[in-house]
């Protein structure tokens, strides 16, 4: 069977791409039909080799995929290794053999593997795929294959979505993603508590029936538990969290601020919490009282006032106790730390916010519209937002980076996720951005993408996931670049650099994410995604957030 190659760009940009003659553009004459026939009867017998159908945008799982020539960062924390020419077969890397071409012109010995199809990645690095742990996809009309395609674009292979759409949608996406019948990265929804069961109210709150309603819950295919609205009883968290870890599943808790005056981010994690979301409870953790200094005018419903207010909270804390005492108890307790620190980036700026780059070509207008100051959208609350407030956001971002810093240096777990498509923060986009504010935190660039990737393999339960080495799972990134140099050639639209020749030029970003053994083409999904933001945005009326920058005949 001949090779399909796709490596470094022919004149004019285009990749290079070589397309079997005896499969695509020919007559099917008697013997090619019955080849078909045979190819056809071998994936019903083995359908995880069956080639998932997504036109331009993917190809795979291949019988035999090859990409050669490629710097290995392994995801473990380790540096770049290389090159190594890496076999998959199906959706399972088999080899990888490391291949010095000089050693081996002089021995005459110059043979390399060979499949299906051969991926030149010469000059690349490949890494695993990311991981989202705590992800959006919004409700209608923003389409389901905008978040997924994105997502994917840049580098994300394995994501939790909230269950925004509903437990039963959520987890019939995840059967589609799993069998390649859509395409997108894995998916473990995130579940309410509760959801999908018949169980009532009184015996939801009840800790004695906790074990019930989570294998109840596990039954329908639940594997993430949210706990966000339970803190007011720690008994309830805690006998959950047990449950949860007794039946393969895990726990994740964003911590409000009406409840921390029962269960801060301490107590959370000696409760049994696999992971803490975001920013709260941790310095609440280190206040001089059990309750922050709420205004008169608080409420919690109020999410302006509650958004100005979590801010200021790390204004009242104890920083040498929450470096300290504080750092030690969370990582004693076992918890892992997951700081989506892009998506309340806005807080600190929110002009900047308000005015990147790819919001014209690619925030689709379902999520402008939900990010504009309004009252009635959740996450909506940049009305009123002072120098002051930006202020004191950049404040807290200082010293909550350097709690993640010092939870990191005393042996913490740190996972990867992003909250996206909410605030501003653009699906994909943000995933980059977000490695980018945890290296901001001090942590080191392989620190981030191991973050990013083994950590949140095994915070997830899935350890065949989150390294780049034989017996484990296709999900890896072919990237024009080093990463673990410059965490920006993760961007779809690359970074500037420039050559020996003085010729300043753009990377290319991921190239391939490679997702179940799943190839795609990765300027090609962005290539969609500029076509669905287009055919929805029609006449976009104005707004008074691009008003000012509009220029005007």
């Amino acid at each position: 069977m001949c090779a399909i190659r796709s490596g470094r760009p022919a004149p004019g940009g285009r990749p290079r791409v070589t397309v079997c003659p005896s499969v695509v553009g020919f007559p099917l004459t008697r013997l090619r039909m019955r080849r078909i026939v045979a190819l056809v009867l071998a994936a019903l017998c083995c359908p995880t080799l069956l080639l998932a159908q997504f036109g331009d945008l993917a190809a795979g799982p291949y019988k035999r995929l090859v990409i050669r020539g490629a710097h290995v960062i392994p995801g473990h924390g380790g540096p770049p290794a290389g090159p190594y020419d890496i076999v998959i077969e199906g959706n399972v890397i088999t080899e990888m053999l490391p291949f010095d071409p000089v050693a081996a012109e002089r021995r005459g010995r110059t043979e390399r593997p060979t499949g299906d199809r051969v991926i030149d990645a010469t000059g690349m690095f490949v890494m695993p795929g990311m991981f989202d742990l705590h992800t959006h996809i919004r409700t209608q009309p923003l389409p389901l294959e905008y978040v997924y395609l994105l997502k994917l674009a840049m580098g994300v292979t394995t994501m939790v979505p909230a269950a925004d759409r509903g437990l039963d949608s959520a987890l019939a996406q995840a059967e589609l993603s799993k069998a390649n019948r859509v395409l997108a990265p894995r998916m473990f929804p995130l579940a309410s508590w509760g959801a999908g069961t018949r169980f009532t109210r009184l015996e939801l709150d009840d800790p004695a029936k906790a074990k019930d309603v989570v294998a109840a819950m596990v039954a329908r295919g639940v594997r993430v538990f949210s706990l966000d609205p339970l803190g007011w009883n720690a008994d309830l968290v805690r006998e959950i969290a047990k449950a949860a870890k007794a039946n393969g599943a895990i726990t994740s808790f964003h911590i409000p601020p009406s409840t921390n005056a029962v269960m801060n981010a301490v107590q959370a994690a000696c409760a049994g919490v696999t992971m803490i979301e975001h920013h709260y409870g941790y310095a609440e953790s280190a206040l001089p009282r059990t309750v922050q200094g709420f205004g008169a005018e608080y409420t919690f419903g109020d999410e302006h006032a509650r958004f100005r207010y979590a801010g200021r909270v790390w204004e009242e804390t104890d920083r040498e106790r929450l470096l300290g005492a504080v750092a030690d108890s969370l990582v004693g307790c076992g918890v892992t730390m997951l700081p989506t620190r892009v998506v309340y980036e806005a807080n600190r700026d929110a002009v900047r916010a308000m005015s990147l780059p790819w919001h014209e070509k690619y925030t689709h207008p379902a999520l402008w519209k939900w990010n504009l100051p309004n009252p009635a959208y959740h996450g909506a609350y940049h009305y009123d937002w002072t120098s002051e407030d930006e202020a004191t956001w950049t404040a807290a971002y200082r010293l909550w980076g350097d709690l993640i810093y010092a939870f990191n240096r005393k042996g913490g777990r740190i996972a990867f996720g992003t909250d996206d498509s909410y605030i501003w923060a653009t699906p994909g986009f943000s995933t980059v951005r977000e490695t980018q504010l945890m290296r901001e935190t001090g942590l080191h660039a392989l620190e981030v993408l191991k973050a990013a990737t083994r950590t949140s393999a095994l915070t997830l339960g899935e350890p065949k996931l989150g390294l780049v080495r034989p017996g484990h799972l296709a999900d890896l990134l072919i990237v024009d670049g080093n990463p673990a140099a410059n965490l920006k050639f993760l961007y779809a639209f690359g970074d500037l650099v420039r050559g020996a020749d003085g010729t300043v030029r753009r990377t290319r970003g991921i190239i391939h994410t490679i997702k179940d053994g799943v190839v795609t083409e990765n300027a090609k999904l962005m290539q969609r995604v500029e076509q669905l933001v287009r055919e929805a945005k029609g006449a976009q009326p104005m707004d008074v957030a691009r008003e000012p920058w509009v220029v005007r005949p």
